[in-house]
């Protein structure tokens, strides 16, 4: 705050001054740095979770999927909001919820408490999330710096999510399970402190209406779709209790795009997925995290359940793979300009699908070095890569007034694919293994879900190089 003197008498006005731009992208990184560590966090401490509370192996799915499914559910809820209403405030609004969630979470006594308070944390990320990309690019010029200043928001996030291992792998072996989530609280309520001084508030748009009706239709029909893709490993494809929530998830979606195209003021405006680079972008990004959510999922699952590593282990283990999502973040933006979007989003899918093609030839008697280290490197060397680009693609063609929507919807194409994904892969995985409860059979089931995930990234790679744009349209509005 700077005092300025009135020029007829002494008394002070005080006026914020302008925050200084590495602060602000300190903080919207911060931000979404818990949002992305929590997807993953909690890995590494299920087994302990389960035993504890009494979950099922189904249950320990929905401890990931309750805050993914809500995540992505209201995201486009949390960008329009972000719009409207604010994006500083509802950066405050979101962290606080989530760090409220992790509280509840932290100290649930019973499965479903500990599932509630998942699926609040998501509700509080997605208001969180989208807000701390448009604070980002509105804080840093459109330009090489913007890219920049991206490039670090993306390798954050997804240093996040890898790191989520380690920091999980250390709280459970030293202290317990809870304090994955309780970690949160005394990291969200300092960010929230810097956030309450220095940010400045920004919006754009006019005060429409938020379209709830929208963001409930999305969140049920992904749920109950998440829920029949589960119902799967128990009942088979054709039985009823399959079918209906299937058909029931698919009607939902159906009917949130009705809504949405005759609403005044629609959640996810259709006419927005006419940009070719918002809808090639967000659809590359919706395959790819289908394939890459449930990546850590399942390591750190094979380093425990297979190889008997401990929580530590598994989460260290995982360390050149976190390093490798940083470096391939921060890597993009310089091949950019030289290679064109599009063709480093494709390079990074294809060395990502090199190392899910080498994950999958794991076997239970594995060896760290060639079971673990040098494919997880390659599948987020590849992550990273890919990650920036598409970000970068998805948000060049929208107006300022949809900034935080296009930003909130690239953030739920990936987490939806991640949250369906991860749905699939461990149907298709609990499908081979069957009820066999070895090493060996649990390996097998692992090993199937990766390579059902190579062949997804290698789809995704044609459809970039056919669809995404060469290159980041120029003079697009942010």
């Amino acid at each position: 705050m700077t005092p300025m003197l009135e020029a007829a008498g002494t008394t002070p006005i005080y006026r914020r001054t302008t925050p200084p731009t590495w602060l602000v992208v300190a903080l919207a990184c911060a931000g979404q740095f818990l949002v992305v560590l929590d997807v993953s966090v909690v890995n590494v401490a299920l087994p302990s979770m389960r035993t504890d509370l009494g979950l099922s192996a189904s249950g320990l799915q929905w401890v990931v999927n309750a805050y993914a499914i809500a995540f992505a559910g209201f995201m486009l809820l949390g960008g329009r909001a972000g719009d409207l209403y604010g994006r500083k405030r509802m950066f405050l609004v979101g962290l606080g919820l989530f760090t409220l969630a992790s509280l509840g979470g932290g100290l649930a006594q019973e499965g479903w408490q500990l599932l509630l308070a998942r699926a609040v944390q998501g509700l509080g990320a997605a208001v969180l999330a989208p807000s701390t990309l448009t604070l980002l690019t509105a804080a840093v010029p459109e330009g090489a710096a913007r890219a920049r200043a991206i490039a670090t928001w993306t390798a954050v996030g997804a240093g996040g999510g890898a790191a989520g291992g380690v920091v999980g792998g250390v709280l459970v072996d030293v202290l317990s399970w809870r304090w994955v989530l309780l970690i949160n609280v005394p990291v969200g309520a300092l960010v929230l402190a810097g956030s309450l001084v220095w940010l400045v508030e920004s919006r754009a748009g006019d005060r429409r209406r938020l379209d709830l009706p929208g963001a409930l239709l999305v969140t049920a029909g992904l749920a109950t779709l998440a829920y029949g893709i589960v119902q799967t490993e128990a009942e088979g494809w054709t039985a009823a209790a399959t079918l209906v929530p299937l058909a029931a998830g698919l009607a939902l979606l159906g009917l949130f795009l009705v809504v949405e195209a005759r609403t005044a003021a629609p959640l996810m405006p259709l006419g927005l997925l006419r940009l070719r680079a918002v809808a090639s972008a967000n659809t590359a990004m919706l395959l790819s995290g289908s394939a890459m959510f449930c990546m850590w999922y399942f390591m750190t699952l094979y380093a425990q359940n297979v190889l008997g590593y401990s929580p530590l282990d598994a989460g260290l283990a995982l360390v050149p793979s976190s390093l490798a999502v940083v470096v391939g973040s921060k890597l993009a933006p310089r091949f950019m300009p030289v290679a064109g979007a599009r063709n480093v989003a494709a390079l990074g899918t294809l060395v990502a699908a090199a190392g899910f093609a080498w994950q999958s030839t794991m076997n239970a008697h594995g060896q760290y070095v060639t079971a673990i280290m040098f494919p997880g490197i390659l599948m987020m060397l590849g992550a990273g890569l890919a990650a920036t680009p598409l970000a970068s693609l998805a948000t060049s063609g929208a107006a300022p007034g949809e900034a935080g929507l296009v930003s909130g919807l690239i953030n739920t194409s990936r987490t939806m694919g991640g949250s369906l994904g991860l749905a699939v892969m461990s149907t298709i995985a609990a499908a081979r293994t069957g009820s066999g409860g070895g090493a060996e059979a649990l390996t097998e089931g692992y090993a199937l879900a990766f390579r059902t995930s190579t062949a997804l990234l290698l789809g995704g790679a044609v459809l970039m190089l056919v669809w995404l744009p060469r290159r980041i349209p120029v003079g697009a509005a942010r």
